[in-house]
């Protein structure tokens, strides 16, 4: 059973740096893989799904009118509503599927599972019988950035060794994927039991391998990702967050002061 990884009241995971000493917060893969994407229509499914949410349950509504100021409160009422609404059953069903694939991976009795997402799992299977599996959930860190998270495979293919994410939800703007795929290219395995880190060996840093099984559908491909595109994404997303951290943008305004 693999070490779990530590993680601060942020939920970011703590690592022992190369040089040795105290555990510190790596930022996650997918917070920086995240952080150049549009939030526009993230936050306008979020308003509808708490709107959806706030029409069946008044109870919820009522709540929140009497909650008035306490934002804490009602952030948490808006939260229920959106589960109402069904906002996490598409992330529950692909951490569920997730959770199955890795069991077929690693050989393991599937247990007992709803009959009807069976045909996910053999399209699974189906369609990654061509890909040897080398690692499976291996914690990867990328120290140059301080930037963690865990590839779901690293597979070989024809010889060649690839980073591999199972998605199952859409995946029409990869940008954020082949961000999330570069850095772990990038990286380098990391033992949590010890703090020390591995190799992937030769690995494709030009290209990776999205395993598409859109949940409930019954279908898996396999198609490739441009992580050299991704990996400029991580460099330009590393000085963005640079520049948003700067201080002393702003001073005090002077009387008279020579604006030139």
């Amino acid at each position: 059973m693999p070490t779990e990884i530590e993680r601060d009241r942020y939920g970011r995971p703590l690592v022992v740096p190369p040089t040795g000493g105290k555990a510190v917060a790596y930022t996650r893969a997918t917070t920086i893989a995240n952080s150049l994407d549009d939030a526009s229509a993230l936050t306008a499914w979020k308003m509808r799904m708490a709107a959806i949410g706030l029409t069946s349950r008044p109870d919820i509504l009522l709540a929140i009118g009497v909650a008035g100021d306490n934002n804490k409160l009602v952030n948490a009422y808006i939260e229920e509503a959106m589960e109402v609404a069904g906002a996490s059953k598409a992330a529950t069903i692909g951490t569920a599927i997730h959770a199955l694939t890795e069991k077929l991976d690693l050989g393991l009795d599937l247990g007992i599972f709803p009959e009807q997402w069976m045909a996910d799992i053999k399209a699974y299977e189906a369609a990654t019988k061509i890909l040897t599996k080398i690692y499976i959930e291996q914690f990867t860190v990328l120290d140059k950035y301080k930037i963690a998270g865990t590839p779901d495979r690293v597979v070989e293919y024809k010889g060649e060794r690839f980073i591999a994410d199972l998605k199952t939800g859409r995946i029409d703007h990869p940008n954020n994927i082949a961000m999330q795929l570069a850095i772990y290219a990038n990286g380098s395995p990391y033992m949590p039991d010890t703090g020390t880190r591995g190799t992937w060996g030769e690995i494709n840093k030009e290209k990776a391998i999205i395993v598409h099984a859109p949940a409930g559908t019954g279908t898996c491909k396999l198609v490739w990702v441009d992580i050299k595109e991704g990996w400029k994404g991580v460099q330009f997303a590393m000085k963005v967050r640079k520049w948003r951290d700067q201080k002393g943008l702003a001073t005090p305004f002077e009387q008279g002061e020579d604006s030139a």
